[in-house]
């Protein structure tokens, strides 16, 4: 633009008004309403009758700005208007999205709800069985849920529930939404990957291809949301009709530890080279403690292959614990070698059988005693109601995470 014309900004577009000589310099335009310079921020335009403002953070370069002079810069140009922050730029992009969810994830899905400010609102679903066992479904206000984003919080743990979520999973995408977002906290066959002799079956591929079969929504593919799914190459067992969404727990571990009286003093060990794979880039700024699983005759037993553990407060990372076993079996041997605390994490807490009694009220009294904490997530619903509020146990919510997801 030359120094002879004057910016004029109109239905939130920038066009070229008359030359004023008598205005203009080389180094600013001035605007046709004036502005103060920050922090109080003044209107530069009015839109449908709503006046926006001009800060800092907006797309509005701030360079050579005098009194009543603002550099205008390239990016200013924008399709819907300048927000006043942005955080509140961000929550106008967020999309608002109707969730139903499963019988056994109420209170996760009321978590999400609440998380999102009111942008993600719950539907209502009929869970009832016929007279035979088999399920009497019914969606309420489906008409209401034209073009709308929609989304599904389902939960595997329990087999014999996933025939009738498969089916509600199969039925939302062709109720005419705009979109739908399939919420699986828990990839329950994620350790069945991979076969090692002929005749074994790799459930995780089935169940892969089960979820890939979604049909479409108006939107295109359904977005499918899982937590620190057991191998990450098992993005590559779903179809091309679905989109996997891989999000993790980890950040919520982090956060907690940094609130340790003791967080300088933490290292992070793993229970096994798997685990380490799997994790170790998530935390690269923690020592480490690498323990490794070794055949004495018809045992396996766990020894240190890494690392100092002597004096620190070890935290063991996995991404899930079934009996426990093996997480037993490296709090000892980490104790052994003169930690002064072990913790655990796991993102998945299965315990089948109430296998987690096994950990109750231990740790007080040092490593030699137990776990002095264990986190996990509620990610399975059922084990995060049970030890609830029972040392050493700590749940942390994926809700946040799940509403960020259901809002992109």
């Amino acid at each position: 633009m030359n120094s002879g014309a004057t910016a004029v900004i109109a239905h939130g577009r920038a066009s070229v008004a008359a030359p004023a000589s008598n205005v203009l310099d080389n180094k600013s335009l001035p605007f046709t309403r004036e502005l103060q310079p920050p922090p109080k921020p003044q209107r530069v335009f009015s839109r449908s009758g709503k006046n926006f403002k001009l800060s800092s953070t907006t797309l509005l370069s701030r360079k050579n700005l005098e009194p009543g002079r603002l550099e205008m810069d390239t990016h200013l140009v924008m399709a819907s208007g300048v927000a006043s922050s942005t955080d509140r730029l961000v929550r106008m992009l967020k999309k608002d999205c109707l969730l139903f969810y499963c019988p056994e994830q109420e209170e996760l899905a009321r978590r999400v709800s609440e998380a999102s400010g009111g942008k993600v609102q719950l539907g209502e679903i009929s869970w009832k069985n016929f007279a035979d066992g088999f399920p009497n479904l019914f969606v309420k206000d489906a008409t209401h849920m034209h073009n709308r984003h929609v989304g599904f919080l389902a939960s595997f743990s329990n087999p014999s529930t996933i025939f009738e979520q498969i089916s509600i999973i199969y039925a939302l995408p062709r109720m005419f939404v705009g979109s739908f977002t399939l919420v699986l906290p828990f990839f329950p066959t994620g350790t069945a990957e991979r076969v090692e002799a002929e005749g074994e079956v790799a459930t995780a591929f089935t169940m892969a291809r089960i979820l890939s079969n979604i049909p479409l929504s108006r939107g295109g593919p359904t977005s499918v949301v899982i937590f620190d799914i057991h191998a990450l190459q098992e993005r590559f067992y779903f179809g091309d009709t679905v989109l996997p969404l891989f999000e993790s727990g980890i950040p919520l571990v982090r956060a907690a530890l940094a609130e340790l009286p003791d967080a300088d003093n933490v290292t992070v060990a793993y229970p096994d080279e798997g685990a380490w794979k799997r994790f170790h880039y998530q935390f690269g700024d923690y020592p480490e403690v690498i323990c490794t699983k070794v055949r004495d005759g018809d045992k396996r037993i766990v020894r240190l292959k890494e690392g100092e553990p002597k004096g620190r407060h070890i935290v063991i990372v996995d991404d899930l614990v079934q009996s426990g076993g093996t997480l037993i079996e490296c709090q000892r041997l980490l104790a052994t070698l003169g930690a002064k605390h072990v913790s655990a994490y796991v993102t998945h807490g299965v315990f089948p059988k109430n296998s987690f009694e096994r950990f109750v009220s231990e740790g007080e009294g040092g490593a030699m005693t137990g776990f002095k904490n264990f986190w996990i997530t509620d990610s399975c619903p059922q084990t995060a109601k049970h030890v609830g509020g029972r040392p050493p146990f700590k749940v942390l919510s994926l809700a946040n995470i799940i509403a960020d997801a259901l809002q992109i």
